[in-house]
């Protein structure tokens, strides 16, 4: 103990800055929103993801270590727009932490803060699994990314007001790399526009969006459902009257069905990360995108 004390001792008469503590716990649901966090939060919070890029984040299970990191959070950060509507409640409500329910300063519902894609005028169960808020896969443009980054920003200094300066900081940093990187990603993607695409599952609206990629079919006949046989015959029918590109799907599906179709149409299967830490060199934000528009350029 003493020599710890004097190490401190000596750091503080150097002048040298001794590394922050980290002071406020952040739940996320998903990586790419404690990629974010970390990102504007530096040492002073500590992120944690409940899931990662292999697991669907439709279908987690609501384990006990989980509800045991909700219970001690002081920020829960998810997508919303009913994308962990399986799982989230249970979580909420097993840990009983007043600090991160619903409309408190501890919640932040990424959905509801940017423009979504995809509201249906109705939901029945005929359809499938269709989120009644709207597609909720919306960190795949960059630019949600930029505006719940603002408004995370402004939440961690309002749970931590000591740390106002660090987190402006850090806020005016990324968000000048980003915007920076959001210009050269848009100029690298010029080839994209246009392009006819096929997908598992429509995870990718918003990118697509951002891109002016078309959606030329989906895997699955229904959302959530799984293929069938006959689906894919019908789709190599529509594909010999109006060609597609490639097939994508993420790297938490499998790979099965797209291979099958790549099988009887010739067109290439392209893995996308989805989110950080889906591929090699994935392992921040900047990587998640830098990454899936190498691959989507480079489909053959």
């Amino acid at each position: 103990m003493k020599s710890i004390a004097k190490i401190i001792l000596s750091l503080l008469l150097s002048g040298m800055a001794l590394p922050a503590m980290a002071s406020l716990k952040v739940f996320t649901c998903e990586p790419e929103w404690a990629a974010l966090a970390t990102e504007l939060g530096g040492e002073r919070i500590s992120a944690y993801s409940a899931t990662t890029a292999r697991q669907d984040p439709h279908h987690i299970e609501a384990r006990p270590s989980l509800i045991a990191k909700v219970r001690n959070a002081d920020l829960l950060i998810c997508s919303g727009a009913e994308l962990e509507t399986g799982w989230l409640p249970l979580l909420l409500r097993q840990a009983g932490n007043a600090r991160v329910m619903p409309g408190q300063a501890g919640f932040i519902e990424a959905a509801a803060l940017v423009q979504r894609l995809e509201i249906p005028t109705h939901v029945d169960r005929s359809m499938g699994d269709v989120h009644a808020g709207g597609n909720p896969h919306v960190h795949l443009d960059p630019r949600n990314i930029a505006i719940v980054g603002r408004a995370l920003t402004q939440r961690l200094i309002a749970l931590d007001p000591d740390g106002a300066s660090y987190y402006q900081q850090r806020q005016t940093d990324f968000s000048k790399r980003w915007q920076q990187a959001i210009t050269r990603w848009q100029q690298q993607a010029a080839p994209l526009k246009g392009a006819r695409v096929l997908v598992h599952h429509k995870d990718w609206v918003y990118l697509f969006n951002w891109l002016g990629i078309v959606t030329a079919g989906t895997l699955e006949p229904k959302p959530g459902l799984p293929t069938t046989a006959g689906h894919l015959v019908n789709l190599k029918q529509q594909l010999q009257k109006s060609p597609a590109r490639m097939i994508i799907h993420a790297a938490y599906q499998s790979d099965r069905a797209a291979q099958r179709l790549s099988q009887l149409s010739g067109m290439p299967v392209v893995e996308l990360p989805y989110t950080v830490g889906g591929a090699d060199k994935t392992d921040d934000l900047f990587g998640l995108f830098d990454v899936t528009l190498q691959k989507l350029l480079g489909a053959k």
